[in-house]
């Protein structure tokens, strides 16, 4: 008696069907990931302007002009940020992803409290919600300050 081994067409047919729905739903997932990780990039390099902005404003006593001096811009862009900025009498970051990162748009603004406290907070598109950090998505709803310098 001589008894094949081996599977069925079916069984194959069903394997490759669940392989194909699985590649489907983590195809998007794995894309999405990807820009996230992108856009972080854009918020550590927020990250080191905004500590030479928090000293240039405690070191004026104020947000006024001077708060961007000393702080290193995008001039070349890269592979995840297009540019950035900083607006000197107001001392608000902008951070731009490159088509890479969706364009995305990060903008950190600082508010000096009575107590002299600098407070950051982020803001960002609705659109860009699935892409930006925590600290950035629902801002108008999040207290002032939604990130430290």
């Amino acid at each position: 008696m001589n008894a094949q081994k081996g599977f069925t067409l079916i069984e194959l047919m069903i394997v490759v069907a669940i392989i194909g729905i699985l590649a489907a739903i983590a195809l998007p997932a794995y894309q999405d990931y990807t820009v996230r990780s992108r856009v972080s990039e854009l918020a550590v390099m927020a990250s080191g302007m905004k500590a030479t902005v928090g000293e240039n404003i405690a070191n004026l006593g104020s947000i006024k002009a001077g708060s961007c001096s000393g702080v290193s811009t995008v001039t070349v862009a890269t592979t995840n940020t297009a540019s950035s900025t900083c607006t000197d009498a107001t001392g608000v970051i902008i951070v731009t992803g490159s088509t890479a990162a969706k364009g995305v748009v990060l903008t950190y603004t600082p508010t000096l409290t009575t107590d002299g406290v600098i407070s950051w907070q982020c803001t960002a598109a609705s659109t860009d919600y699935k892409y930006v950090p925590a600290e950035c998505r629902n801002a108008a709803a999040a207290p002032a300050g939604g990130g430290g310098a």
